[in-house]
């Protein structure tokens, strides 16, 4: 597992744009596996701003998406990734895949979604969050390992995090549908972003923690290919992490 410093949130969401730039040029093909929330916000905003780098040959998967949100639901993930990043890049829209959360089959919703990551032979590099609880996507504590792409009932911790993005609480939706911890194991690399003070604690459980279902995220020790970036909040005084870390 990599560890990348970063000053702060704009440097860290700066190296992740380009890092994710380097990828798709040198791979004009590749297919993301791509995150929502206010982590990776900055660093959509980074890649739209670069006029050197095209997506027309780029694939997106979306790691989850709300229960009872239709796409064009201003809370949706589908309007969020068209607001960051899908309407200013040249990605065509047959090349870019998210979660139906208004299906009427979910189930079978979520079926198809696993069988379409396959057909485009797996995400090539999937950029993560890091939860509070160590949720990753929308795969809660005690999540197991082998789940694929799946329906979760999310966490209070979970709903009141996102709480922020709606006028109140009560209108998260309480279930999504998410990618399964076994289908991001499937990513040949992937990138974990980690801001702030509020993750500290979850930072410093992934790098020293037991591998657990509790701590979904703990997983990520296991793949062969991890790189985190982390801003000096969420690192804050995790000796491990500052001895390791490498500068950037």
């Amino acid at each position: 597992m990599k560890i990348i410093r970063a000053k702060d949130y704009q440097e860290m969401s700066k190296i992740a744009a380009n890092i994710l730039q380097d990828k798709i040029n040198e791979h004009p093909a590749i297919t993301l596996g791509l995150a929502t929330g206010g982590t990776p916000e900055q660093t959509y905003a980074y890649l739209s701003e670069d006029t050197q780098t095209s997506f027309e040959h780029v694939t997106t998967f979306n790691l989850d998406e709300y229960i009872g949100l239709s796409p064009t639901n201003p809370n949706s993930y589908h309007y969020y990734m068209n607001k960051h990043l899908f309407s200013k890049v040249n990605i065509p829209t047959e090349q870019i895949f998210l979660p139906n959360g208004f299906a009427e089959d979910l189930l079978e919703e979520c079926r198809s979604y696993e069988q379409k990551i396959k057909q485009h032979n797996g995400i090539d590099l999937q950029l993560l969050g890091l939860g509070q609880n160590g949720h990753i996507g929308f795969n809660e504590p005690g999540t197991s390992f082998e789940r694929h792409t799946h329906i979760v009932s999310l966490e209070p911790s979970t709903i009141e995090a996102n709480a922020r993005f709606f006028d109140s609480i009560e209108e998260v939706p309480k279930q999504a549908i998410t990618m399964g911890i076994a289908s991001i194991m499937k990513s040949k690399e992937i990138l974990v972003l980690v801001s702030g003070k509020a993750k500290n604690a979850a930072l410093e459980q992934l790098m020293h923690g037991k591998i657990d279902e509790q701590f979904p995220a703990s997983i990520l020790n296991t793949h062969e290919n991890v790189t985190i970036i982390a801003d000096e909040e969420a690192l804050g005084n995790i000796t491990f992490m500052r001895r390791e870390a490498n500068d950037r």
